[in-house]
């Protein structure tokens, strides 16, 4: 079964979510004008209830950029630090250390927990900044807002694709940075979530004797999400389903995929204990979707 790169390759095909929501000027990014000033608050209002009111201007940039610094990573007063970050950035503009700035915004943000305010300021970097050294990591926070809200199968799966589509960027647009190994493994982990989801519908389904879209749910998973570790259950499922409307082909052929693959799964125990039970054994038979499977998965004529 293909790795990570294959599933990098498959969510080109799979993901039908929209593009990932601009929000700077890319008119001006276009032009290459420095980014218009609008103003932190106007970003980010609704995480700070107001402006600061200490006067900052007195203060050199490297002075403030490192006093905002210190304030994060000494004092850990994060929402302190986002405020003088910027202030660099609203004093300083067309500075090296509004661009500093800016990315730190992004990290302390997410650092807080406000993922849509550090994933506008990551975002914002990019369309100004988009050759910088540091734009490879802008589009890894920009991934991280995302993916950091995900650790539930429960919830809606929009933000999966949101995150899959932004870590697939860092993959491919930056494969040579130090955060494409971390967007590879995170990536392995947010398509198994997908699959994951598709296993609690048919599981649903399942239960209630609904074989039919049960078993729709389960071919999601071994057709698209191969790569996952839900496979093994979603094999062994379409065993029983199949065994439940009387399609012995179908079970058959997916028990033998199951046995080829996963042979120490219990999840093989179980299905060649219910296909046993009827009185049949896991071996490729007919001609259905899963004959396909099999010369994919096991024979490798996909290649």
């Amino acid at each position: 079964m293909a790795g990570v790169r294959y599933g990098v390759r498959l969510i080109g095909v799979i993901l039908v979510a929209g593009a990932l929501a601009g929000c700077g000027n890319r008119n001006a990014a276009a032009t290459g004008e420095a980014p218009e000033n609008t103003g932190f608050w106007g970003n980010v209002g609704a995480f700070f209830a107001s402006k600061p009111d200490v006067d900052y201007s007195t203060y050199e940039p490297k002075a403030l950029y490192e006093l905002a610094e210190q304030t994060l990573e000494v004092d850990g007063d994060t929402k302190q630090a986002i405020v003088l970050f910027q202030e660099v950035e609203r004093l300083y503009p067309y500075t090296e250390w509004a661009k500093r700035a800016l990315v730190m915004q992004a990290y302390a943000l997410h650092k807080s927990k406000a993922y849509e305010e550090s994933r506008i300021a990551a975002q914002r970097y990019l369309d100004f900044y988009p050759a910088d050294e540091d734009a490879a990591y802008a589009q890894y926070l920009l991934a991280l807002s995302y993916y950091d809200q995900i650790d539930e199968v429960g919830r809606d799966q929009g933000l999966t694709y949101q995150a899959l589509q932004s870590l697939r960027t860092v993959i491919e647009q930056y494969p040579d940075s130090d955060y494409a190994a971390s967007s590879m493994m995170k990536f392995d982990l947010a398509f198994d979530h997908l699959a994951g989801k598709e296993m609690e519908i048919g599981r649903y389904y399942l239960k209630r004797g609904n074989y039919a879209a049960a078993i729709n749910r389960f071919r999601v998973v071994v057709a698209d999400y191969q790569t996952t570790t839900h496979t093994p259950e979603a094999l062994m499922r379409l065993v029983e389903a199949y065994l439940a409307l009387g399609f012995a082909d179908d079970a058959q052929t997916a028990g033998a995929i199951l046995g080829y693959n996963y042979q120490s799964s219990p999840f093989y125990d179980d299905a060649y204990a219910l296909l046993t039970k009827a009185g049949l054994k896991p071996e490729v038979k007919g001609t259905g979707w899963l004959t396909s499977v099999y010369r994919q998965m096991v024979r490798g004529e996909w290649l």
